[in-house]
C-alpha cells in the first residue's frame, strides 16, 4: 500500500510540475511542514523511551528489543500516515489552489489599491492651501459679479435742518457702489457728510445684510443775524446761513446779533461757548460800539435792559462779573468793561448822550458858521478881485 501511494505521490508530484510557481512553493511547504511532523513524533518516541528506561534496568533490555520493533513498525506507520496525509493534502490544495490564487490575487489588488489610494499628508496640506483661497476667490467673484454686490438700503437719521437728501448728496453714494466699498471706506464716506455745515459730526452704521444707516448730529443755533425784517441762523461752527428763515419758525426767545462780519462772528460764537448757559440766556442784543480806543467793543443788552460794554476778545473772560454785579443794579444800568468795569444807570446814560449830542450839534453848528464865514470871505475876496479888474480895464480903454 505504501508504495502504490508513493508512486501515486509521484504522479502527483509530476502533474505539479505544471503548476504555476505559486502552486510549487506551496507543495513544498507543505511537504516541508509533514517531514517537520514525523521529526516531532520520532522525538516524542525517544521521550517515551527514556522515561521507561528509569522505571528498570532489566525491564529496559527486554523491552528494547520489542521497541526497536515497535519503533520500526510506528516509523512505517508514521512515514505511510504522512504520505497518505500529503496525498490528501495535494490533493486538497490542487482543488483549492485555484480558488485561494483566486482570492490571493483580489488581495494583492486591493493592498495595492488600497496603498495608492493612501496619500501623505504634507500633499493635502499643500492643496488646501491651493483650493482654499482659489475657493474663496470664486465665491469673492461670484458675488462682486451678483446683483447682490450693490443692493444698499440707505437710512439717515437726526436731521433737524437739513434733509435725508441733502445728507445722502452729501455723502457721494451712488447706486452702482459696491457694498463692500462703503465698509472699507466708511471714514471717506463720514467726511464727506460733514462738508455739508449744518453737520457736525456723522457716522455710517452697518447692519447685516444691506442696511447702512447715516447718524447724523447737526450744529446748534445759537443766533440770529437780524437784517430789516429777515433773520439767518448763525450756527454752533460760527457759520452763517445765507437763507432767511420765516417769521414762524423762529422761537419764542432768541439771541440777535447785528452785525454779519465772517471774522466777527466766528469770534463772538467762539467767545459765547465759553460762558455759562444762564448768562447766554441772559443776552437779547449784540452790536458793535467800537470807540476811539477800542475797535472791536460791542454793545450787550440784556433781557432786562441792562447793556454791557465790553471787547469782543475779552467777553468770555469779563462778562461772567456782570453776575456779581447784577444784585448792586437797582435799576436799568449800563456796565462798562472797557477798561475796568463800572457801571452808571440808563438815565445817566441818557443824559451823557444827550449832551454829548448837544456837544456834537454845537460843534457842527460851530463849523457850519466857520465854513459860512470862510465863504463869505472868499466871496468879497473874489468881488474885490473883480472891481479891481474892472478898475484895470477902464484905465486901460481911456488910455
Amino acid at each position: 500500500m505504501s508504495k502504490d501511494k508513493k508512486n501515486e505521490g509521484k504522479e502527483i508530484l509530476e502533474e505539479l510540475k505544471e503548476l504555476s510557481e505559486w502552486q510549487k512553493r506551496n507543495q513544498e511547504y507543505l511537504k516541508k511542514k509533514a517531514e517537520e511532523e514525523a521529526a516531532l513524533a520520532e522525538e516524542k518516541e525517544k521521550e517515551r523511551q527514556a522515561r521507561m528506561g528509569e522505571e528498570s534496568e532489566k525491564s529496559e533490555d527486554q523491552e528494547s528489543e520489542t521497541d526497536q520493533e515497535d519503533e520500526e513498525s510506528a516509523k512505517e506507520e508514521s512515514e505511510e500516515k504522512v504520505e497518505s496525509s500529503e496525498g490528501d493534502k495535494e490533493e486538497e490544495e490542487i482543488e483549492e489552489s485555484g480558488s485561494k490564487e483566486g482570492e490571493e490575487q483580489d488581495k494583492k489588488a486591493t493592498k495595492e489599491k488600497t496603498a495608492k489610494a493612501k496619500i501623505p499628508g504634507l500633499h493635502i496640506l499643500r492643496a488646501l492651501t491651493i483650493l482654499f483661497p482659489s475657493l474663496l476667490l470664486l465665491i469673492v467673484s461670484a458675488y462682486l459679479l451678483s446683483p447682490y454686490a450693490t443692493m444698499k438700503d440707505i437710512r439717515v437719521e437726526g436731521t433737524v435742518q437739513t434733509t435725508a437728501d441733502d445728507i445722502q448728496q452729501a455723502s457721494g453714494i451712488q447706486d452702482t457702489d459696491y457694498t463692500i466699498n462703503l465698509l472699507l471706506d466708511k471714514a471717506k464716506y463720514e467726511e464727506r457728510i460733514k462738508s455739508n455745515y449744518w453737520v457736525e459730526s456723522a457716522h455710517l452704521v452697518y447692519q447685516f445684510p444691506t442696511k447702512f444707516t447715516i447718524k447724523v448730529k447737526e450744529y446748534d443755533i445759537v443766533a440770529y443775524y437780524v437784517s430789516g425784517e429777515n433773520h439767518y441762523p448763525i450756527l454752533s461752527s460760527g457759520q452763517l446761513e445765507t437763507s432767511a428763515v420765516s417769521l414762524v419758525s423762529l422761537p419764542e426767545t432768541y439771541l440777535s446779533v447785528l452785525f454779519n462780519d465772517s471774522e466777527q462772528i466766528k469770534a463772538f460764537v467762539s467767545e459765547l461757548s465759553q460762558i455759562s448757559p444762564e448768562l447766554k440766556a441772559a443776552i437779547q442784543k449784540v452790536e458793535l460800539a467800537p470807540s476811539k480806543v477800542t475797535s472791536d467793543l460791542i454793545r450787550l443788552t440784556m433781557n432786562d435792559s441792562d447793556e454791557i460794554l465790553v471787547p469782543l476778545s475779552e467777553m468770555s473772560k469779563k462778562l461772567p462779573y456782570y453776575s456779581k454785579i447784577k444784585p448792586q443794579l437797582s435799576e436799568p444800568s449800563v456796565v462798562d468793561m472797557e477798561a475796568g468795569i463800572y457801571s452808571y444807570t440808563v438815565a445817566d446814560k441818557l443824559i451823557m448822550e444827550a449832551e454829548e449830542k448837544a456837544k456834537k450839534e454845537a460843534e457842527e453848528a460851530e463849523k457850519k458858521q466857520e465854513e459860512e464865514r470862510k465863504r463869505l470871505e472868499e466871496e468879497k475876496k473874489k468881488q474885490e478881485e473883480e472891481s479891481n479888474r474892472n478898475q484895470t480895464s477902464q484905465r486901460s480903454s481911456r488910455r
